[in-house]
């Protein structure tokens, strides 16, 4: 039996992780989670599940539609993810995923920018570009309006910094 956090195992999927990125801006159904991802009603809603037992969402709101009841969630905000020492790799390998399918939908001539970088800097440097990272991402989150709605354009977004180990460095062995 694993003992990965039972959240950072919900997100190894990359259909949950773009729920979760989708249900950020706005509550959404299954109903409407499985339109916007273009798989069937149940199998979002499995994964619904899935975020909603590892607390990842949480129910905005219960709606009367068409006779019956329609259960909206949203994204529980906070930075969890920031935080995990655990599975990165396993984070790291659904983030990769969902990079290559937004990376396939990119706009053409359009701006946009990519960037990777393997550095060396101060801890200084390091924590006060960690925390300006941080601040745009929560900036781009704080902008996010609902999927489709007017005058907005579909982005796509994926930061993981981090720093790493020095294999150089002596082990005191």
């Amino acid at each position: 039996m694993s003992t990965t956090d039972p959240r950072l195992r919900a997100l190894a999927h990359p259909v949950r992780l773009r729920m979760l990125s989708l249900m950020w801006s706005a509550p959404l159904s299954a109903a409407a989670l499985a339109r916007e991802l273009e798989i069937s009603h149940a199998l979002a809603s499995q994964h619904l599940r899935k975020l909603d037992t590892a607390g990842l969402v949480e129910l905005a709101d219960v709606r009367t539609r068409r006779g019956g009841r329609e259960r909206r969630y949203r994204a529980v905000r906070g930075s969890w993810l920031s935080d995990q020492r655990e599975g990165q790799a396993l984070l790291a390998e659904s983030l990769a995923r969902n990079l290559l399918d937004r990376a396939a939908h990119r706009a053409p001539d359009t701006a946009g920018l990519t960037t990777d970088a393997e550095l060396w800097v101060s801890p200084e440097d390091w924590a006060a570009a960690r925390h300006r990272m941080h601040a745009i991402m929560t900036e781009l989150h704080d902008a996010a309006r609902p999927p489709h709605a007017p005058g907005t354009v579909r982005v796509g977004a994926t930061v993981m910094a981090f720093e790493m180990t020095d294999p150089g460095a002596p082990t005191g062995d």
